[in-house]
């Protein structure tokens, strides 16, 4: 048992799953529910899941299951899982010991996926403070808002504001209303402080540095920030651009809205299903293309070592430049003038079909398992989990306790697999001192 937790891509999934099993236990204490009686194991487990997981996925209304303690339990799970469990212990160990030693580098980095390993205790350190920051900032506008434009008193007011702005940060989408923010949809001052927050949170801590940086250079960039960064703003025009499109005349989504409430909701439901999970409409009432687009949007997700989930947009943009050289016939992978490893190559290919395996495992495990489950309610819920989204079309909470524990299974391999993946891939790399005859197989 120690020898294997030695290993970093093997220590992540575990402190994971105890962080999980240390949430269940105390959402299942009485005191975190607001009715009489304790919160059932699986609804408990759930839960626990989806907030380590940064996920948002519910199966009871957090407004009115949970008590102010659990609610607030919430909240640390969320911001536990957003930061990363063993990237939080790293971190509370260097404060303690003033040293970090080379395994706990190797945790750290599996976890933040940090370039190099000289990097990683300064990293940590930069993360925190980034991570906290944008949360009090975030927090501080939706505060007023809520006290100024709705009369909250000051002390709901910065609860409200303090568990949104974390929840926006860590790609959650934990709302305290029963409606997640369809209440504020026509509300600039709320949706856009939270769609920053889920941006910024979501394009992942090295873009983040690197922009701080060299943001006057551009041309100083490296090819994994200009890739997530040109790759997102893509992602977010396209996804902009299909709600619009698609909802314009939508009687139960866009359609009663004028042109600056349709707009503002085009563009927050671009933005979160880069895996944040707030909803400002109703998926269920959206159109099938909405949903087709939408559920491409969660499989493909945000940017690398943050908060957000899915497959990254580096790995999709990667396979789409190795598709591209391929298709002229080129023998490098080049990408602002700078060839692409085969490494990294076979890795973001790993990534995507084990993505793609595991959302279609998911999605025939919904189907079998719930009578009368559409294909694509199904598909949307398996990719909305495995992507660590938290969107649903209002079937989570009807699905039976199997499907349900389905889902579970995958926030966490999407939350913890893909760190896992990738963090084993790039450990376990090795170069073999021989090599065997070539042979070309047919493809095609």
């Amino acid at each position: 048992m120690r020898r294997t937790l030695q290993h970093p891509a093997r220590i992540v999934p575990f402190a994971f799953v105890c962080a999980i099993a240390v949430g269940t236990v105390v959402l299942m204490l009485p005191v975190s529910r607001a009715g009489e009686g304790h919160a059932p194991f699986v609804t408990a487990l759930f839960t626990a899941t989806s907030a380590t997981c940064v996920t948002g996925l519910i199966t009871v209304d957090t407004p009115t299951y949970w008590s102010p303690f659990g609610q607030a339990t919430i909240m640390a799970m969320i911001q536990i899982g957003g930061f990363g469990i063993m990237t939080l212990a790293t971190l509370l160990g260097v404060l303690v010991s003033r040293r970090l030693g080379l395994r706990n580098r190797l945790i750290a980095q599996a976890e933040t996926r940090t370039l190099a390993l000289g990097d990683v205790r300064a990293v940590l350190g930069r993360v925190a403070i980034t991570m906290l920051a944008v949360e009090a900032l975030v927090a501080t506008i939706l505060t007023a808002r809520f006290a100024i434009g709705y009369d909250y008193p000051i002390g709901r007011a910065a609860w409200h504001g303090s568990f949104h702005a974390v929840s926006a940060f860590n790609n959650a989408g934990f709302a305290l209303y029963s409606d997640n923010l369809i209440g504020f949809r026509s509300d600039a001052w709320m949706l856009v402080p939270i769609c920053l927050a889920v941006i910024t949170g979501g394009i992942g801590f090295p873009v983040l540095f690197e922009l701080f940086r060299e943001y006057r250079r551009p041309a100083a960039w490296s090819t994994h920030t200009r890739i997530t960064v040109i790759g997102t703003g893509i992602l977010l025009v396209l996804g902009f651009a299909a709600v619009l499109g698609y909802e314009w005349a939508n009687p139960a989504t866009l359609g009663p809205m004028g042109i600056p409430e349709k707009l503002l909701n085009a563009f927050v439901q671009s933005v979160m299903p880069r895996t944040a999970g707030f909803q400002t409409i109703d998926y269920a009432t959206a159109e099938l293309e909405t949903i087709a687009v939408t559920t491409s949007l969660m499989f493909i997700g945000g940017g690398s070592a943050g908060t957000a989930g899915g497959i990254k947009v580096t790995t999709f943009f990667l396979l789409a430049y190795v598709i591209w050289s391929e298709v002229k016939g080129e023998d490098d992978v080049i990408v602002g003038r700078r060839r692409i490893t085969e490494s990294a190559q076979r890795q973001a290919l790993t990534v995507a079909l084990l993505g793609v395996a595991v959302v279609a495992a998911g999605t025939l495990a919904l189907i079998a398992s719930s009578n009368g489950l559409r294909f694509d309610q199904a598909l949307f819920e398996s990719a909305s989990a495995f992507a660590t989204v938290g969107l649903s079309m209002n079937i989570t909470a009807t699905l039976p306790s199997n499907a349900q524990l389905t889902l579970v299974i995958l926030m966490f391999v999407g939350r913890v697999g893909t760190i896992t993946v990738a963090s084993a891939l790039a450990l376990g790399t090795r170069r073999r001192l021989y090599r065997y005859p070539e042979e070309r197989p047919i493809v095609g």
